[in-house]
């Protein structure tokens, strides 16, 4: 065993009985490295990468592999996802050097981290073009050797230019919704229109541009936004990446049809695609889009939870050796399990054929293994697909497999996500469950994951938290702790949500800039100090602070935290207009600055049971741009009157529910009933894109 075997990081410890003579991430090996005078071998990936499993088995188990790198290197492994700041700054230096990234990243750096030398996967030996490591590994030791210079004014090179690149990320104007029109624009191009989704292969759900599609179709009457979400949402449900077993989404599809997955779950795709669903659902009422993500917390909530509370992050491809082993089916045992009506009406509803429908990547070659996706020429993504007593049979047989790895460690960041998307969908269908389970996790993380200071830790795992937290962590619990205050009216939420907004901005603000660096200023001082306001596989941590400042500044009448998301929008606003659908979770932030925002007020006593029924029709509406508040009346000095002052007057009118509906906390008339706070919203709306707006 290697000296990973005392790390806590699921990753790490895949490799911890690895010949190579691995260490974490650390000064330990950096001063081998030095002393050695060795050049580092510095290998990023995650748990349930694939193609990590990959180099691992090819390379990192081979004796002759390791001895190489043993003689040659200090060998450094680094989980990804405990780390997003050395990922960030070393997926930047891959990207300037080769122009891609990926996972396993292989970096080659000098003792003092600077690097010399990036790839992706590498195999054990050439092959295609590219160099192997029984190749590469002696041309490195041979290069650092005899022509050390060289080395080193190409890290000098490689450090100015990621500096450069870190200075000329931030900075601008200010945007107006002109970026909307174009990142609108930007996607209708991309947009496939016979699948859905806005590539080819391979194709990713991309849930966030599906939100900002939905605000642009609610701004703009644009109906084509909304047809593009629409069909991507429902092509996904009838393709091969929706999992119609056990429910869940996989990562990602390797073609464009959405039929062949790879196989990997990752628990911040459930999350953004409970919220994409149910938005969809808000937006037009249709039963499908509702359907999914109650489908989608079914497999969270089976599944994915720790036994304390928490979120697990994620569950792998691969079993017993092979991808998609346990996801796959041959017809020979779907006979065995079915009637054969059953198996006639799941022919006819899904493409399955003796020889399968899954082919070996390497070869091409039919497996005999048949993925569950709905066919193209008969049934509809529409349909329920097949049967519950059907679905329970192949379940029950599934859970008699060898299950693929789940990556158990709880992240404080994709736990925020899932909170505010069970959150959200609490509130919209009505499910006290899943609110219960939202409520579980935030106790645990506010319990585990927190310094005797108060800041967040990233990480837990088998009874450890550890590492400081970082930028997407603060912002997408405080994602979560918004989305719970609007679903339960629980002040506590809203209090827990401004005490970390004020150390985000206190220990992350970029002061020269605006906006917020990755890491905190006690953190760890790599190279340079990241941003990361693009919004790729996840909302960037600049892209949710935005609507959290904005959101924040609402509830609690901060016009400070509005002043904030302002110089946060300038500071972002070269790299928007660059490429405008590179951003649209940002943008779903300005569109909310754009306005018009409303808050919404209802105030009710014990007496008034018709507030909850009031409350529920408010959160089943698609209206993206409100704050959505409770006001206990009869109370002298309510908590929500304390966290936010304009409340403080707005009582109930002779006992009966009351809302308030305002703008900029000028309020209208009160109302009594949610239809009524609907109406004031749309023609709040219409008024404002005319130019007019009737306060009272």
């Amino acid at each position: 065993m290697n000296r990973l075997q005392h790390e806590n990081s699921p990753y790490l410890l895949q490799h911890a009985a690895n010949p190579v003579d691995w260490y974490p991430w650390g000064e330990e090996a950096f001063r081998e490295a030095a002393e050695k005078d060795r050049p580092i071998f510095l290998s990023i990936g995650y748990a349930t990468c694939h193609w990590c499993h990959v180099m691992e088995r090819e390379s990192f188990e081979n004796e002759q592999v390791a001895r190489l790198m043993n003689d040659t290197f200090i060998n450094i492994k680094v989980d990804r996802e405990e780390r997003p700041d050395i990922d960030e700054l070393y997926m930047t230096v891959a990207q300037l050097l080769t122009g891609r990234g990926g996972w396993p990243l292989t970096i080659m750096m000098s003792p003092d981290q600077k690097p010399f030398f990036a790839t992706t996967y590498i195999p054990r030996e050439s092959r295609h073009g590219r160099a192997g490591m029984l190749e590469l590994i002696p041309k490195i030791a041979e290069v650092w050797t005899t022509r050390r210079e060289e080395i080193n004014s190409s890290s000098r090179s490689i450090l100015q230019a990621l500096q450069e690149a870190s200075q000329s990320r931030v900075g601008g104007t200010p945007l107006d919704q002109s970026v909307l029109q174009l990142a609108y624009q930007g996607l209708s191009g991309q947009f496939d229109e016979r699948h859905g989704g806005f590539s080819g292969a391979p194709k990713f759900p991309s849930p966030h541009n599906l939100l900002f599609l939905l605000r642009y179709w609610l701004r703009s009457g644009e109906d084509r936004a909304l047809q593009m979400v629409e069909k991507t949402l429902t092509e996904m449900r009838g393709g091969g990446i929706f999992d119609h077993v056990g429910y869940g989404f996989h990562r990602y599809s390797t073609d464009a049809l959405w039929q062949v997955p790879h196989f990997e779950k990752m628990l911040y795709d459930q999350a953004m695609l409970v919220l994409a669903y149910t938005e969809a659902y808000q937006a037009t009422g249709k039963e499908l889009y509702a359907r999914t993500a109650g489908e989608i917390v079914t497999y969270v909530l089976r599944d994915m939870v720790t036994p304390e509370g928490g979120f697990a992050s994620a569950e792998d491809a691969d079993s017993e050796g092979e991808e998609g082993k346990f996801y796959t089916w041959s017809r020979e045992e779907l006979a065995s399990i079915l009637s054969p009506e059953e198996l006639s009406g799941l022919e006819e509803l899904y493409a399955l054929t003796e020889e399968g429908n899954y082919r070996e990547e390497s070869t091409g070659r039919l497996t005999g293994s048949n993925i569950l996706y709905m066919r193209p020429d008969g049934g509809s993504p529409q349909q329920a697909g097949m049967s519950d007593p059907i679905r329970s049979k192949l379940l029950r047989r599934r859970q008699q497999r060898v299950r693929p790895l789940k990556d158990d460690k709880v992240l404080t960041s994709w736990n925020g996500l899932m909170i505010a998307a069970l959150a959200r969908a609490g509130g919209a269908f009505g499910e006290p469950a899943y609110l219960e389970a939202a409520q579980k996790a935030l106790s645990f993380i506010w319990s585990q994951l927190r310094s005797p200071g108060g800041r967040l830790l990233r990480r837990y795992r088998g009874g450890k938290a550890g590492i400081a937290g970082y930028a997407t962590d603060y912002a997408y619990l405080i994602w979560g702790l918004i989305e719970l205050y609007e679903a339960t009216f629980d002040s506590t939420h809203l209090l827990r949500a401004a005490e970390l907004m004020e150390i985000f901005i206190e220990d992350f603000w970029d002061p020269a800039w605006g906006g917020f660096f990755l890491t905190s200023e006690a953190g760890e001082k790599l190279l340079v100090r990241q941003r990361n306001d693009t919004d790729g596989a996840l909302p960037s941590a600049g892209s949710v602070a935005l609507l959290d400042l904005l959101r924040l500044g609402r509830l609690l009448q901060k016009p400070e935290y509005q002043d904030r998301a302002d110089e946060l929008i300038r500071s972002a606003s070269k790299l928007v207009e660059s490429s405008p659908p590179a951003f649209t979770f940002l943008l779903c932030g300005l569109e909310f600055r754009i306005g018009p925002c409303f808050e919404v007020v209802i105030a009710a006593g014990p007496s008034a049971p018709e507030a909850e029924e009031i409350a529920r029709d408010l959160r089943r509406a698609f209206v993206p741009n409100k704050v959505l508040l409770f006001r206990p009346a009869g109370e002298q000095q309510p908590e929500i009157a304390e966290l936010a002052p304009f409340t403080r007057l707005q009582e109930s009118i002779d006992g009966r529910a009351t809302i308030y509906v305002c703008q900029d906390y000028a309020c209208r008339l009160p109302v009594h009933s949610a239809e009524d706070v609907l109406r004031l919203l749309d023609s709040g709306r219409a008024e404002s894109s005319s130019g007019r707006r009737d306060e009272g």
